[in-house]
């Protein structure tokens, strides 16, 4: 059966809005005016009246982690007490009042101590100690490359501050003992010390997640969920499908830090390109850094406002060397974390070495953040026709706080108007649950360079336009993806994803695109959410 929508404003990814639709099946059939759109309509059809209401494709979260948001939805809310670290602490007391919510824990998600009002220190041990000395606390850090420990998880742990931990991950100490701070992979010692969760625990997370993402308007995503074995990810996701309840596509960016793993994984069956429409293989994903927030991503010099740290290096030249080459040997692209520039230059050498020794067509490597960077790195990006994988609702925050971190690197960071100026496609994301998965939020924060509650605007020479930032959040995701034939715009062929917005975009103040209400939202012309 076919569905006409009409008298609508919709974005198709051109000029002017049309005004109406067809689906047929999964896939949209014509975009244009309301009497072709009726016309095409038999006695059986449906037909939508939208109103006069604002429709564009399916927002593509084009990084983001909804594994591991289903997992935040069910831990404390930190980041809604993070404006002293006393509320936080008082919040989180009376969550544990009901006992352990994961696996024997006390978990939490969401501080950050430059909100705090209190103090400017990040939390220790010592405070979660006040949380509860019963049971084991960790308080994850918004960016989720920190984490804060109480007295009783570190005795579990049987963590000192001379423990070996993996790869480059840091304890933290005073006086020689445990502070209670976990910096990069040594946060993996908690989650390896917690009973693993079962397959149909990672069916409900993902169900969860999926629930949010679509009453945000989200129909797409790209995700990195290989933290928890990606069999069991694997599986999940299909048994979802088959059962017709994900709600979301999912573009997996898979997460290995070695090249054996990435072999065994392909070998198993896994190259790039494979699934369907709802769930598929994705490009290699690795972590080369930390975050600006919690000084460990890798800088080229000392930090600003911490001269005694450069931040964290989580692989070496000669691992990304590696790694990456084995990917782009075997077809795979690369989607790569790098915050700090000096890890940029590692990941900008990985890269260049692999398309030198084996050229290919099409290559479309990428960075994802790519936010403290010097004039001649976005150059070199150029050179090598990167993708760049932005989370442009970052500014809220660091725009804050970047030139007090890194001084006059922040001239030339967070250029993402200056790479899509060079040619270089940006899509946007939010890296949730580093951020909330609300594209809207990340799209008034492209346009206006400016916290969310206002302020002085960042670089605002790097503004997006509205449609650019609309396209970033579409068509750019779906190219990242290699599926710009399939999804991202309202055209004939295009699979019938679409939300209906409680408002136009371009006829929004910029200050108040993120109160536009998502009325409803259509996965393959099938509403899976509608606002009450």
């Amino acid at each position: 059966m076919r569905t006409v929508f009409f008298n609508g404003r919709v974005y198709t990814g051109g000029w002017p809005l049309a005004s109406a639709f067809a689906v047929d099946g999964d896939e949209f059939i014509f975009a244009g005016g309301d009497a072709e759109a009726l016309a095409l309509a038999r006695p059986e059809d449906g037909r939508v009246d939208l109103g006069g209401r604002f429709v564009c494709a399916g927002f593509n979260d084009s990084h983001m982690h909804l594994l591991s948001y289903g997992l935040a939805l069910r831990r404390a809310k930190l980041n809604e007490h993070t404006g002293s670290l006393k509320d936080l602490v008082d919040y989180f007391r009376g969550f544990a009042a009901n006992g352990p919510n994961e696996r024997g824990w006390l978990v939490g998600r969401g501080w950050n101590q430059d909100l705090f009002s209190d103090t400017r220190r990040m939390p220790n041990r010592f405070d979660l100690d006040e949380v509860s000395r019963e049971y084991p606390v960790a308080a994850v850090r918004c960016c989720g490359h920190c984490a804060v420990v109480n007295s009783k998880a570190i005795e579990l742990l049987g963590l000192a501050a001379d423990t070996k931990v993996p790869g480059n991950g840091v304890i933290g100490a005073e006086n020689g003992e445990p502070d209670g701070r976990l910096y990069e992979e040594a946060i993996g010692l908690i989650w390896a010390g917690m009973p693993q969760v079962g397959k149909e625990d990672v069916k409900d997370m993902i169900r969860a997640a999926c629930r949010r993402y679509s009453a945000c308007g989200v129909t797409s995503c790209q995700s990195d969920d290989y933290a928890t074995p990606w069999r069991m990810v694997n599986e999940a996701y299909r048994e979802l499908i088959a059962a017709g309840e994900l709600t979301v596509r999912v573009n997996e960016q898979c997460n290995f830090g070695d090249a054996g793993s990435l072999m065994e994984f392909i070998g198993a069956g896994n190259a790039p390109g494979t699934g369907d429409n709802m769930f598929r293989v994705g490009p290699l994903k690795m972590v080369a850094d930390g975050s600006l927030g919690s000084r460990t991503a890798f800088m080229s010099r000392p930090y600003a406002d911490d001269p005694s740290t450069r931040g964290v290096a989580v692989y070496s030249q000669e691992t990304l060397d590696e790694v990456i080459g084995c990917a782009h040997e075997r077809g795979m692209n690369v989607a790569i974390h790098a915050i700090g520039d000096a890890c940029l230059d590692r990941v900008l050498n990985a890269v260049e070495k692999a398309m030198a020794k084996h050229p290919r067509a099409d290559c479309r490597h990428g960075i994802v953040h790519c936010q403290i960077t010097r004039r001649d790195q976005l150059e070199r990006m150029a050179r090598l026709n990167m993708h760049i994988y932005a989370q442009t609702v970052f500014l809220d925050y660091d725009s804050r706080i970047v030139r007090a971190r890194v001084g006059d690197l922040a001239d030339t960071s967070y250029s993402w108007k200056t790479l899509m100026n060079m040619g270089l496609t940006v899509s946007n994301g939010t890296d949730c649950p580093v951020e909330l998965p609300d594209a809207l939020r990340g799209i008034q924060c492209a346009v206006t360079r400016a916290p969310l509650s206002g302020g002085e605007p960042y670089l605002p020479g790097e503004a997006f336009t509205v449609r650019e930032a609309l396209d970033s959040y579409t068509s750019a995701g779906a190219r990242a993806s290699f599926e710009e034939n399939r999804k991202g715009r309202i055209a004939p062929g295009m699979l019938a994803d679409f939300v209906v917005l409680g408002g136009n975009p371009f006829d929004t103040p910029a200050e108040e695109l993120s109160r536009i209400p998502v009325r409803e939202t259509w996965l393959g012309g099938r509403r899976v959410y509608a606002a009450d």
